[in-house]
């Protein structure tokens, strides 16, 4: 509540100046938004697009204040100009043709150009890392989606065949189809595909920005973790999610359950992350310790 209300006061003072250009930024994208949360967003694939996005927001409003403290006195850049014009070309090209990757890109280019027409390139370097996060939000091409997947669906049921069978379940595979006791599943792209470890990449890429270590080996070491991280999360939730098919049958296995496995993923994510992130801790402490003696 404290850091809240520190903020309110900041944000009053500089709405005079930002309010015409928040009611533009409204125009422009809330049909595309509203047109996500309705679509895309509204599938299980892309369901980490709306949590990017109020993520994003939140970062920015958190960085808001300072972002205008750096930047006061500071004339705006031309350059924004270019961006802008690039980011509306985008825009029009994307909502014109259905194209995402375009349309909800713009806001990224769009959001980049204003702050360097009003503020310069000092409040966009600011304000890159919420920019920078806005990419987790963009829906990728179904194609390329597809083309990546596969080879990560694969590794993700072989791996989960492996350990299950190690543990004595009746398990075989073929492919990504899975097949346990009187029971088949398919590794659906939403289990273990590209998007899902995007989102588990954004969650890592979100505790590291709030956490914000001083230590350049901390955070190197966590950021390169989270792709493995992601990987054993994905193994996780397929193993759950089998071993529930296998106890509960096909209702269990996709129904309230399915969910549930998802809640796994994330739960898991987070807590690798948390759990390394607290051996790394140790380990700079130790190195800290011996550099002092």
């Amino acid at each position: 509540m404290n850091s809240f209300s520190g903020r309110l006061p900041g944000l009053k003072a500089t709405m005079p100046e930002w309010w015409p250009i928040l009611l533009g930024l409204l125009a422009m994208y809330v049909p595309t938004y509203y047109g996500l949360f309705n679509g895309l967003w509204g599938m299980e694939e892309q369901a980490q697009g709306p949590i990017v996005f109020a993520l994003s927001l939140w970062l920015l409003y958190r960085i808001w204040p300072r972002m205008m403290e750096k930047s006061a006195g500071k004339s705006g850049s031309s350059t924004g100009w270019v961006v802008f014009t690039i980011a509306l070309i985008f825009y029009v090209v994307g909502r014109a043709l259905d194209i995402y990757i375009f349309e909800v890109g713009s806001f990224i280019w769009t959001i980049a150009a204003i702050l360097l027409i009003k503020r310069g390139s000092r409040a966009l370097a600011t304000a890159w890392f919420p920019l920078f996060f806005m990419l987790f939000m963009i829906p990728l091409p179904g194609t390329f989606v597809i083309l990546v997947t596969m080879p990560m669906k694969i590794a993700v049921s072989y791996v989960t065949e492996h350990i299950l069978y190690w543990a004595g379940y009746p398990i075989a595979r073929s492919g990504v189809i899975l097949q346990i006791g009187q029971y088949q599943l398919l590794v659906a792209t939403a289990c273990a595909g590209l998007q899902t470890l995007l989102t588990l990449e954004a969650l890592g890429l979100f505790y590291l920005n709030v956490v914000q270590h001083t230590s350049v080996f901390r955070n190197a070491i966590l950021a390169i973790l989270i792709i493995p991280i992601s990987f054993i999360s994905n193994v996780i939730r397929v193993m759950s999610l089998t071993l529930i098919t296998y106890y509960y049958g096909d209702e269990a296995g996709q129904g309230f359950l399915h969910e549930f496995a998802g809640m796994v993923l994330f739960m898991s994510a987070l807590l690798l992350i948390v759990s390394i992130d607290a051996l790394l801790q140790y380990i700079v402490k130790l190195r800290a310790l011996k550099a002092s003696q």
